[in-house]
């Protein structure tokens, strides 16, 4: 059976092959470990449990195919970007921890790249690094904040430095920039082909992938009863069950309010010849953003096309989940005009794809992995759109927890975290889309003034950013 991946996003457009959907569940099933979702959590969760195990039971149990979901429709940016800021860990667990989530996100990008070529997947790795560039004296101001907040933690040049303007525009050959911030830390991926890749290599080694198959509910285990799956196709009996649901736990009646599901779009050009890389520059494929308030990312693909997208769309009324909402025509032209205040040469470059996705949003922007053996629930998520290397990190650190493995990754400050649920509705349609709103404001009344905007401020403070 053929799933509905045809047009989703340009990373399943240009995989080059077909991908079949894989049976459905057919009745019961008891294994040891079962896992809610086929996106890149539970995918490393399954490759990172047989690394400590080879002969666990493992079943993913995934509503579509695997890769459906924001794993397969990212900004590709296998970067060191975690939700929680390290000055906000740093306060609340100590410099030390926030040094340690930093270096944990680090290596984690090079566990992505050994575990790729150890199982022969073709994912387009380049690490480049990224580019942030200042284009206001706003922008410039918040980004040399942030250079000083990483020297006051202890991090050097090596992993956050200041560029000036000839050094940033030799990297990224955008429009008014003043300056950037550069880290190493980031590579461009094709996260579809390394979530399809991911997949294929985990049945030849036990786990059991079923698609097709939507989980209905996951019941909590007891001291007389394992813990459960119930589906469309069968129930699945585990010692531990993963949830690893993203954006879509918002959907499961009993985490409905753990995340909100907000929708990031995107688009992508047709392939670029030499002459207008020429120009842009991203000759060792960064990856670039800018230090505005609604964030913006892009990279150059392995075939010379810029991927780029951003935020914009509205948070959907009772955490709404629709295929029509991966498309917004407003978003896409305010995306196109952005791509081209930055890039002027790209004015008459045709746009061949265009596609979107929910993301998950934890109340307090903070992400988390974690267990809990009185129930046998485990889960992580709440990436903040900065999951393609979260996610490794994740399944490494739920193997070490389900293996009762005592490791530096189960010691990390986001392990067994516990964020608040969001408020009910109408209370936040009206605040998440009060603070899309302010976000766009204050980009607009900083490019006018010169000045960082105090609403952008007190919005961070009130989300928890």
């Amino acid at each position: 059976m053929m799933p509905r991946t045809a047009g989703i996003s340009l990373w399943w457009d240009t995989l080059g092959t077909e991908v079949p959907q894989r049976p459905s569940l057919s009745g019961d099933l008891d294994v040891d470990v079962a896992i809610v979702g086929g996106g890149f959590t539970g995918l490393w969760t399954a490759r990172s449990l047989l690394e400590v195990n080879p002969t666990l039971r493992i079943v993913i149990i995934e509503a579509e195919v695997c890769g459906f979901g924001a794993s397969g429709r990212n900004g590709g940016w296998a970067s060191a970007l975690f939700a929680a800021h390290d000055a906000r860990i740093a306060r609340e667990d100590g410099v030390e921890a926030a040094r340690a989530m930093r270096a944990a996100m680090n290596q984690s990008i090079d566990e992505i790249e050994r575990a790729a070529d150890a199982d022969g997947i073709s994912c387009d790795f380049a690490k480049g690094g990224t580019v942030v560039l200042a284009r206001s004296a706003a922008q410039a101001s918040r980004a040399t904040e942030e250079v000083a907040e990483a020297r006051s933690l202890g991090f050097g040049a090596d992993e956050l430095r200041w560029l000036d303007a000839a050094e940033a525009t030799a990297m990224v050959g955008a429009t008014s920039v003043l300056g950037a911030t550069f880290t190493p830390h980031c590579a461009a991926v094709q996260p579809a082909a390394l979530a399809v890749g991911l997949a294929r290599a985990l049945e030849p080694r036990g786990v059991r992938i079923v698609e097709g198959t939507s989980a209905t509910a996951i019941i909590p285990g007891s001291p007389v009863s394992r813990p459960r799956v119930t589906t469309d196709h069968g129930t699945v009996t585990a010692d531990v069950v993963v949830r690893a649901t993203e954006a879509w736990t918002s959907q499961l009646a009993d985490s409905a309010r753990e995340v909100i599901p907000v929708y990031s779009l995107m688009i992508a050009t047709e392939p670029l010849p030499d002459e207008v890389f020429a120009q842009i520059g991203l000759a060792d494929r960064q990856t670039f953003s800018d230090h505005r308030h609604l964030v913006i990312y892009g990279q150059r693909t392995a075939d010379n096309r810029i991927a780029f997208g951003g935020r914009g769309a509205p948070y959907h009324f009772g955490s709404s989940i629709e295929p029509s909402f991966d498309r917004d025509a407003k978003v896409f032209a305010d995306l196109q005009a952005t791509l081209v205040d930055l890039f002027p040469v790209l004015a008459d470059a045709r746009i061949t794809h265009s596609w979107g996705g929910p993301l998950g949003i934890p109340r307090d922007w903070y992400s988390s992995v974690g267990l809990d053996r009185t129930t046998g629930l485990a889960w992580a998520g709440g990436y903040v759109g900065d999951g393609v290397t979260t996610t490794n990190l994740a399944g490494r650190t739920l193997a070490d927890l389900i293996t009762d493995a005592d490791s530096d990754l189960t010691r990390l400050p986001w392990v067994n975290h516990h964020s608040k649920t969001w408020e009910p509705e109408p209370l936040r349609w009206i605040g998440v889309n009060t603070g899309l709103m302010a976000a766009k404001w204050s980009d607009s009344t900083e490019q006018r003034r010169g000045r960082p905007s105090r609403v952008a401020g007190a919005l961070e403070r009130f989300l928890g950013g």
